[in-house]
């Protein structure tokens, strides 16, 4: 369990967090879903040490899945993999499982927008992490190969069962993969429910999940 108590963060004048809470139980996939400029990111960088702040957080190792990949450039796939993970046999593993079979000694300027994701997904589930933390990793996908690194995402994490924090803008991506879901507003938590079907879920399928969030959003 992580718990964050008191969370106070200020840009200047500008006031993101205060006196924030927030309990995140162990092997969920929460989602933080909210508009440009609410607090997500911020909340993601500052459990993840990146951003100073004010308040207690409980003491965890991340892994961290960002927006682009976010690859060593002079480093081949296996080489970015190995840099979190010495066991070979478990970098090969994992490279099959995101079916990237054949391109480990590829490096990142040679792969496809989704082959470098799958990298990412690959380091961050190789990484020995207490929380994994993911900032709109699939937000610059197309919507076949968002669907696609989605459901590729889900099936590692169902073997893995990694306590996540995920934050998106997109109510169709927290419909799909969130076993609880968080509105956030103003840098509070405006709503906080937990979907009752169970993940995985059909992405980009409407539903009463869907039009829920999009009402919340809006409301």
């Amino acid at each position: 369990m992580i718990e964050i108590k008191n969370l106070t963060k200020c840009y200047g004048k500008k006031v993101v967090y205060s006196n924030f809470n927030l309990t995140l139980d162990e092997s969920g996939i929460t989602c933080l879903l909210g508009g440009s400029g609410s607090g997500k990111t911020t909340l993601l960088n500052v459990i993840a040490g990146i951003t100073p702040y004010e308040g207690e957080i409980t003491p965890c190792n991340c892994s961290y899945i960002f927006q682009s990949p976010t690859l060593v450039p002079n480093l081949t796939v296996f080489g970015n993999l190995k840099l979190v993970c010495k066991n070979e046999e478990a970098i090969k593993d994992m490279v099959a499982r995101v079916g990237l079979e054949g391109k480990e000694g590829s490096y990142p300027v040679n792969l496809s927008g989704g082959e470098a994701q799958r990298v990412a997904i690959a380091r961050a589930f190789l990484c020995k992490s207490d929380i994994l933390l993911m900032d709109e990793p699939f937000s610059s996908l197309d919507l076949k190969l968002k669907k696609q690194i989605i459901g590729l995402f889900l099936r590692i994490w169902g073997e893995d069962g990694r306590t996540t924090l995920a934050v998106t803008h997109d109510p169709d991506e927290a419909a799909a993969i969130a076993q609880r879901i968080l509105i956030l507003k103003d840098g509070a938590i405006a709503e906080d429910f937990i979907p009752q079907t169970p993940v995985p879920r059909p992405f980009y399928g409407g539903g009463e999940l869907r039009e829920k969030l999009v009402n919340l959003l809006i409301k």
